[in-house]
């Protein structure tokens, strides 16, 4: 077994109200806006390069006083950020060396027992330390933790601490959830989920960036995080963050993208979130193909809470409800029946009670309320009630906690309860204390990385749910959400990483793609769509035996083919003086990756494609592969050469993949492995027309179809939890 190098992962973390945080603006159109200035790479000397940016400013301006420079990076970016006009912005982009200007559009708790640095060692050299706070401390597990303030000088909320610190549980969340945490035991939710929490990389170190404020996050504050992870020695980027637009293909205005390009140029992998606006079409986030793209599922586990009525029926629903009512029968009344007469509530409005003062406190103090949606705990909290039960047509995913006990039950069971209370004179219920339940007809596998009900470390200061006036607290909380599922993936990619340090990103995500379980399409409606490559097994991506690689100038030549063959917008990316008149365009067929997306013309209608592709032997020296293909009936894949010889580590085969048949049906999947009797490279194979966009969601850049998307084997976090000596930074 090869031994593992010191590696680092860099958490970017971000802590707003939403489980995935957005960034946006909010200038107005009148006044000066600040814009983020891409320029050439041309210039290293830093006292050159900000002459540079003055000189710029000073041949858009008017004004007596040159434009003062806000911020400039110089380490993995030519950019700096300054206050203009939109005229003298649209003169900026005029300029020659200027490649795009666009507007600026817009953390973790140190003492959780996750981030305790017992057992750990002295620092490696190669990692530049940097701790940057008055009340956050480092230590051998957070060795570095910065912030970053927009530079438009905007206030702060009451809640936000200046510094790293974890004002709002998101960024403390998921830095422990997988990838930085330590085995912590006894944990739980207020006695829910009890157990330990395992993670990636118990030995992982840790650097966080905190880019996100109670306003937003801002993209000055994302290039510079981006920027100076690079410089710090970070290998891995995990990043629980979305924009806020809904155009996912401008590679060009997307600060993400552009720094996990650059990230990329580095040999840095970036992880992201793909969003929780699924299941349903074009809802993925995040697409750049030169990253991994990450969404949630369940686990095999369900919190059930059970709501006993005065005549001993029960009903089964899901919350995270820690109260417990010891089985004390309280009266039970419909929100519609208890509306506010004084105020003039209508009763359909008090059966939502999405506004205040909706409610009737005499008519609802003491007693469990009964609601339509789940808009009302506020109003139900306020008004004293002892409990509330909320219901709809399916049970959610996700369990949540409230501030008082809770059950969201499905609308076909609360027909009883109905009449229940239309039939008795005094009704009467009780909520019991939320159980765990392992789901045993779950199917298996069935899911993506775990993003629902993952308990994990919460800042001791914050109460464990957002609602007006709730005072419990934890040192641990259940949340869901694809920033929850992120961070296991980066420690997968983290635990490739510490084997192969040499290996390229995309390395790295072939590994992981090629050797994970595959999924049943039967008990997944979208299939590649929906769950990527399959149910990654972390141990086994450590020998996957042949990789597809891909590097900078892949990624460019699949950009020049795809419409963004300007010199200033692939310069946007690249920031150098990269052009598409100096190479060969490519096809998205094409991209050296380790899946096969085919879109169909016309449904059922004939459809043929072919794609090239190239694999590196990392797995024996001698050795050869045999090419072993699924499809359905009435589909041909046919591959050239079907046989692949290798004599060396490090050598390289291409083939060719032929896809020609009738569609029958809106999508179906087919696979290749490569097999030499020990090692098995498995790539999925999609082919689908357009009737399957409605039901799926595909990458914009034409057939380039995100199946990065991978998943987790729950059992590697206690496989590797015995390799004491591996040390890695998030």
């Amino acid at each position: 077994m090869k031994g593992r190098s010191y590696i680092g992962v860099l958490v970017l973390i971000v802590c707003l109200n939403s489980l995935l945080v957005k960034y946006h603006s909010y200038f107005s159109d009148e006044e000066d806006k600040i814009y983020i200035i891409y320029t050439d790479n041309t210039r290293n000397n830093e006292t050159s390069l900000l002459l540079h940016y003055k000189s710029l400013l000073q041949q858009v301006t008017k004004r007596h006083l040159p434009k003062t420079i806000l911020q400039y990076y110089k380490k993995s970016f030519s950019v700096f950020v300054a206050k203009l006009t939109k005229e003298e912005a649209n003169k900026m982009a005029g300029l020659k060396g200027v490649v795009s200007v666009f507007l600026n559009q817009k953390r973790i708790w140190p003492e959780s027992s996750s981030f305790d640095d017992k057992g750990f060692g002295p620092l490696h050299t190669k990692w530049n330390d940097s701790c940057i706070a008055f009340n956050f401390s480092c230590n051998r597990k957070i060795i570095g933790a910065k912030y970053y303030l927009s530079t438009s000088n905007e206030p702060l909320s009451q809640a936000d601490f200046e510094s790293p610190r974890d004002s709002k549980g998101h960024g403390t969340h998921t830095a422990s959830t997988a990838a930085a945490g330590n085995p912590v035991t006894i944990a739980s939710m207020l006695g829910l989920a009890q157990g330990t929490t395992r993670v990636a990389i118990p030995s992982v170190r840790t650097f966080v960036y905190k880019v996100c404020w109670s306003t937003g996050c801002f993209d000055e504050s994302i290039h510079a995080a981006f920027d100076e992870a690079v410089l710090d020695g970070v290998d891995i980027l995990s990043v629980s963050l979305r924009s806020d637009s809904i155009d996912n293909t401008n590679h060009f205005k997307d600060v993400i993208s552009i720094g996990a390009f650059h990230a990329m140029r580095q040999g840095v992998l970036t992880v992201v979130a793909g969003g929780n606006f699924g299941p349903r079409p074009a809802s993925l986030h995040n697409l750049s193909p030169w990253t991994i793209v990450v969404g949630a599922s369940t686990l095999d586990r369900r919190f059930i809470t059970a709501v006993k009525l005065g005549d001993n029926r029960t009903y089964e629903g899901v919350s995270l409800n820690a109260f417990d009512l010891e089985e004390t029968l309280y009266p039970i009344i419909f929100g519609g029946d208890a509306s506010n007469t004084i105020l003039d509530v209508f009763r359909r409005k008090s059966r939502f009670w999405k506004l205040n003062n909706t409610l009737d406190v005499r008519l609802v103090k003491g007693k469990i309320v009964l609601c339509e949606g789940k808009e009302g705990v506020e109003e139900a909290f306020r008004v004293g009630a002892i409990g509330i039960l909320m219901y709809g047509p399916t049970l959610p995913e996700k369990a949540l906690s409230y501030p008082l006990p809770a059950c969201f039950l499905q609308t076909k069971d609360v027909t009883g309860i109905f009449k229940y209370i239309s039939s008795t004179r005094n009704p009467v219920a009780t909520i019991l204390k939320t159980y765990e339940l392992n789901d045993t007809l779950a199917p298996v596998p069935d899911l993506i990385a775990p993003g629902v009900n993952i308990l994990s470390s919460w800042p001791s200061n914050l109460s464990i749910s957002d609602i007006l006036g709730e005072t419990r607290k934890s040192e641990f909380n259940i949340k869901s959400g694809t920033s929850m599922s992120c961070p296991h993936v980066s420690g997968a990619a983290a635990y490739v990483k510490s084997f192969h340090p040499t290996w390229s990103p995309a390395a790295i995500r072939s590994a992981l793609m090629t050797t994970a379980k595959k999924m049943s399409p039967v008990n997944n409606r979208d299939a590649e769509f929906g769950y990527g490559a399959g149910e990654v097994d972390p141990v086994k991506a450590l020998h996957p035996g042949l990789v597809y690689d891909a590097d900078e100038e892949d990624y460019i030549k699949l950009l020049c083919g795809h419409g963004f063959n300007t010199t200033a917008a692939l310069q946007l990316i690249t920031g150098d003086n990269s052009s598409c008149s100096e190479i060969t365009p490519g096809s998205a067929r094409d991209l050296n990756y380790p899946s096969f997306v085919l879109k169909a013309a016309h449904p059922k209608q004939h459809v043929s494609g072919r794609f090239h592709r190239i694999v590196t032997n990392v797995g024996t020296p001698f050795s050869t592969y045999r090419a072993i293909v699924t499809a359905p009936r009435g589909l041909h894949i046919y591959v050239i050469p079907s046989v692949l010889s290798f004599t060396s580590l490090g050598e390289n085969h291409t083939y060719v993949v032929i896809v020609d048949g009738v569609l029958k049906k809106s999508m179906v999947s087919a696979s290749l492995t490569w097999d030499d009797g020990y090692f098995n490279v498995r790539s999925p194979i999609v082919i689908f027309d357009e009737r399957a966009e409605r039901v799926a969601t595909s990458s914009t850049l034409r057939n380039v179809v995100i199946i990065t998307v991978v998943v987790i084997f729950f059992s590697f976090a206690i496989i590797i939890i015995r390799y004491k000596e591996l040390c890695i930074f998030l």
